[in-house]
């Protein structure tokens, strides 16, 4: 009696489990359906080209069910390319560096102090990171540069690799300290020193989950629109250095959406944006499966 209730139990959770993952996977089934039936209404509605949207700097879409403006979506492309690629090239070192000490130099402090810091960095809601970027950041670039306004791409990437730091430190952290303690043995058994092991054996071991991590911190900096928004200067133009204002994705699609008109070729454009930012998110995520993929081959 009591085997058939374990069984019970074990079949029970089983099939909630299956019910959770069927769940997500039709929920996003069905955003990225619904994104691709708003979204596709750029070229079948309003024909216009793919290669006009992802090519040209003329953004101009008006706001009536008529059409006849331009949505041309580079300005927004390239900066978003801009800030997060200089975000992770802020933000990687310093989570590397981190996580290396974290798991490797001082564990004890690592585990008791640093970790939960880091988490609590984790948590933070993107609004308090763009308020102390426009508040404390932005009049120090102004101040520094001595330019007109701090409001920058230089703002906006700072800020960026402050809130992705958490997240690449934490997964690297965790791939770091998964590495077998025999690599670690056999290493200090052949005579190498401890930085020798760290970047001969560990770190090459663990590899294919610090670049999950540094993959997944580039997702978390191009999906924030608020905390860029706040110090990036919402002005639609190419970036055309680290001082100038420029706008990214995200800041157009929160910036303009809430007051297009819907069904007018704005908000059909704005939705086109959301699309592009869905495909990118799971391009990030088959890069990460066939980076592990390849990593357990």
């Amino acid at each position: 009696m009591k085997q058939k209730g374990m069984f019970a139990k074990e079949y029970a959770w089983r099939g909630l489990a299956t019910i959770g993952g069927v769940f997500v996977i039709g929920l996003t089934l069905v955003i990225g359906a619904f994104l691709v039936y708003k979204g596709s209404g750029t070229f079948l509605i309003f024909k216009h080209t793919l290669s006009e949207f992802i090519g040209s700097t003329n953004w101009g879409p008006v706001d009536n069910s008529g059409g006849g403006g331009t949505v041309g979506a580079l300005i927004f492309i390239c900066g978003s390319l801009a800030t997060c690629g200089l975000a992770l090239l802020i933000a990687t070192p310093l989570s590397l560096g981190s996580a290396i000490f974290m798991t490797e130099i001082s564990p004890k402090f690592g585990e008791k102090f640093f970790r939960p810091v880091v988490q609590i960095f984790a948590g933070i809601p993107s609004v308090v990171y763009g308020w102390v970027g426009l508040t404390v950041l932005v009049p120090a670039i102004k101040s520094v540069f001595h330019v007109q306004v701090g409001q920058s791409i230089l703002a906006a990437c700072i800020v960026l690799a402050v809130m992705i730091f958490p997240t690449i430190t934490s997964m690297a952290s965790d791939a770091i300290a998964a590495v077998p303690k025999t690599n670690r043995d056999g290493a200090y058994g052949l005579g190498s020193t401890r930085w020798q092991a760290i970047y001969r054996v560990i770190v090459p071991a663990a590899k294919s989950g610090i670049i999950s991590s540094i993959i997944m911190g580039l997702a978390r900096a191009f999906g924030e629109a608020l905390a860029v928004a706040m110090v990036i200067g919402q002005t639609t133009a190419m970036p055309k250095g680290l001082l100038s204002r420029s706008k990214t994705i995200t800041t157009e699609i929160a910036a303009q959406m809430g007051n297009a008109m819907e069904g007018g070729e704005l908000k059909t454009a704005l939705w086109t944006l959301a699309l592009l930012l869905f495909l990118i998110s799971l391009l990030f995520i088959w890069i990460i499966h066939r980076i592990n993929r390849e990593a357990k081959d």
